[in-house]
């Protein structure tokens, strides 16, 4: 495996990055060290850059299509390799990010008023989406089945969003887990959308030892996954997604909404070229990232233990993002973030973000140098010490 480094920064600011330059935006003070959005402060791997730069010597940006054997045969091998998962090219759709996808499904299988299942606490741009569209949202809590079979029974419940890995409390799914939400979307007629835009970011070695299994491998009926590879290698300014549909008919009247209605045919030809870079030549890379993330995230749970071992938190089976539960400790939401801001000068994402079942949590995004994320843990915890 070639050495990448990820401890030397990189200086995002001044490069109109959100997590950066538009920390005030949200937290209402400039200059924050921020630890928020969910993309890392790490470069691209090299073999995505070099495929970036190659594209753009050629100097020519003309139209692109994505409906070629470079791109799904890439995405049809990375599944094969990635997840053990044999896909089918000819349900793929392209769009500019999973959101804008989840949108598209949302107006093509609800109506205004309409049920969509969330489980929560829940990835805020659902939420967004789900009620910017006028339907109505119904939160279940993450890993209750009795109550997903509640939700999905209702006869208004139309479709099922299913984040998998789940945003923000970093859970890989079990199979006896999605079978059984199979199950219950079959039975209750619930389509199913399947955002796994986190799959590749899953840390085999973490409690549980669990693996991402793909919603290919359940779905039957109305059901669609959707995903990029921008999460994981981290491009998400790029914008660039892709997803599976399911059923032919479904499949084809999404194509033809985006390209008539939407009036994107065609992608953005980098994203194309950084999704092919990644998916090609990107594994050893990931493998790398796996490795310091999982370094970073034993940091924050040894620090935690040390600080506050009543909370006995355990780094996430997936992802760059610590979800932390506070509530043992009593801290008041509101008075944290004042501490965090204006004695730490620290950004941390507060859980409310997350809907109500997120209070008394904080997230915070360690995809970065370790030295950062040690800044970071090391501000969260004496802001709680000064209040406990």
């Amino acid at each position: 495996m070639a050495a990448y480094d990820f401890d030397t920064p990189v200086d995002r600011r001044g490069t109109w990055s959100v997590q950066w330059d538009g920390v005030a935006d949200r937290f209402g003070t400039p200059g924050l060290l921020p630890f928020t959005i969910s993309d890392m402060d790490f470069a691209s791997p090299p073999e995505v850059l070099d495929a970036l730069r190659s594209r753009i010597d050629h100097g020519v940006f003309g139209y692109t299509d994505w409906r070629h054997e470079d791109f799904l045969s890439a995405v049809r091998d990375w599944f094969a390799l990635r997840h053990d998962t044999a896909i089918d090219t000819d349900r793929l759709v392209y769009a500019p990010s999973v959101l804008n996808q989840l949108s598209q499904l949302l107006r093509m299988w609800t109506e205004p008023g309409d049920g969509v299942v969330v489980h929560t606490p829940v990835y805020d741009g659902f939420r967004k989406a789900v009620l910017g569209l006028g339907r109505e949202l119904r939160g279940v809590p993450v890993g209750d089945m009795d109550a997903l079979a509640v939700e999905l029974a209702r006869p208004d419940s139309k479709v099922l969003v299913l984040c998998s890995p789940h945003n923000p409390t970093g859970r890989v799914w079990t199979e006896a887990e999605l079978t059984r939400t199979a199950e219950l979307a079959r039975t209750h007629g619930v389509a199913v959308v399947s955002d796994e835009i986190h799959a590749d970011l899953v840390h085999p070695g973490t409690a549980g030892g669990l693996r991402h299994l793909p919603w290919t491998r359940f779905g039957s009926g109305r059901w669609a996954l959707i995903t990029s590879a921008s999460k994981a290698f981290n491009f998400p300014a790029l914008s660039g997604s892709y997803g599976i549909v399911g059923d032919p008919d479904d499949h084809a009247e999404f194509l033809r909404r985006m390209t008539t209605a939407e009036g994107l045919a065609s992608p953005a030809v980098l994203s194309l070229s950084a999704h092919i870079a990644a998916y090609r030549r990107g594994a050893d890379w990931l493998g790398a990232l796996d490795a310091y993330v999982t370094g970073t995230l034993r940091m924050v749970e040894r620090r935690l233990a040390d600080a506050f071992p009543q909370l006995g938190w355990v780094p996430p089976q997936a992802g760059y993002l610590a979800w932390i539960d506070l509530r043992p400790l009593g801290v008041p939401e509101a008075a944290l973030q004042r501490e965090l801001i204006d004695r730490e000068r620290v950004a941390i994402m507060p859980g409310s973000v997350y809907g109500p079942e997120g209070e008394g949590h904080v997230r915070l995004n360690v995809g970065c140098p370790r030295p950062k994320a040690e800044r970071g843990v090391e501000a969260l915890i004496q802001a709680v010490r000064r209040l406990m």
